[in-house]
């Protein structure tokens, strides 16, 4: 199939595995120039080569940021090249009681899930509009609407997403940029089998 990307490039973020390396993939295969996202240097390296080898004639490359930290954003942030596709993808979850998921756990998947998106629209939307083209594209939940109950934290910043996702669509009316978010159902990614297996020990 023929999308009419070629030439085009993207950053994924939280893209070494899972939805977000799936997205990269198919992105490669249709032309598009590739930047991988980790947070980690070594997975970072390790999924660009694990590309490389499914796309040789690929243009794929990878930058580490841990969404979690500042000042490897801001490293990230300034790296990036002019965009004309951004997936929002990147994300983590705990899985516990409400009354036992502290302050910190609710931060850290806000600050991860939320801001992640936040600040790399800010960077990246204005030189979109400037442009006149653009696609974003945010990688919620289905436990967006079908909350699990020991999932509250994770559940309330892809709910999130869709709030943000709508309201930056409407700052591009008039455009050819578009704001989108997307609801995967259950997927049984790396992360996925890792939780599963956790919560069978449990």
């Amino acid at each position: 199939m023929d999308l009419h990307l070629t030439d085009k490039t993207a950053f994924i973020s939280g893209s070494t595995m899972g939805i977000g390396y799936a997205t990269a993939e198919a992105l490669v295969r249709e032309g598009v120039t590739v930047i991988l996202n980790g947070r980690s240097e070594a997975g970072v390296k390790k999924a660009v080569n694990r590309l490389k080898l499914a796309a040789p004639n690929g243009k794929i490359s990878g930058i580490s940021a841990d969404f979690g930290k500042i000042e490897e954003i801001n490293h990230l942030l300034n790296k990036l090249p002019r965009l004309d596709i951004l997936v929002n993808n990147v994300g983590i979850f705990s899985a516990q009681s409400f009354f036992q998921t502290p302050d910190e756990d609710w931060q850290r998947q806000f600050e991860v899930n939320v801001m992640s998106g936040v600040r790399l629209c800010r960077k990246i939307l204005p030189q979109m509009l400037a442009q006149n083209a653009g696609r974003i594209i945010f990688i919620s939940s289905e436990c967006a609407t079908l909350v699990p109950e020991d999932l509250l934290a994770y559940s309330t910043s892809k709910t999130t997403l869709l709030a943000l996702s709508r309201g930056l669509a409407q700052l591009t009316k008039g455009t050819a940029v578009t704001v989108n978010s997307v609801i995967p159902g259950s997927t049984l990614t790396e992360g996925a089998e890792n939780f599963l297996a956790e919560l069978a020990e449990r």
